[in-house]
C-alpha cells in the first residue's frame, strides 16, 4: 500500500460533519455532536465516556482510525 500525499487544505467543519454522520449512521460511533466553539463531542457507546475533539482535523483523524480498525478487523477475520 502506498502512502497518501498530504492534504492540500485543512479539513472543514462540513467535511467533519459528513464523516460524523456516516460513522453514527453505520453505528461505528454512538454519537458525534459539533459544539458552537467548533469542538466535537464523541461517544463510542451509549454508556461510554464522552471525548472532546478540538476541531475538524481531529474528527477526520478519528474517522480514519475507525476505518483503519474496521479494515484490519475484516482482513483478520477472513
Amino acid at each position: 500500500m502506498t502512502p497518501r500525499s498530504p492534504r492540500s487544505s485543512d479539513p472543514t467543519a462540513a467535511e467533519a460533519g459528513a464523516w460524523a454522520d456516516v460513522l453514527v449512521r453505520r453505528r461505528l460511533l454512538h454519537a458525534a455532536v459539533r459544539t458552537p466553539t467548533g469542538q466535537w463531542l464523541v461517544q463510542n457507546h451509549p454508556d461510554g465516556e464522552v471525548r472532546v475533539l478540538t476541531g475538524p482535523a481531529d474528527a477526520l483523524a478519528l474517522a480514519a482510525a475507525i476505518q483503519h480498525h474496521t479494515r484490519i478487523t475484516r482482513l483478520e477475520s477472513r
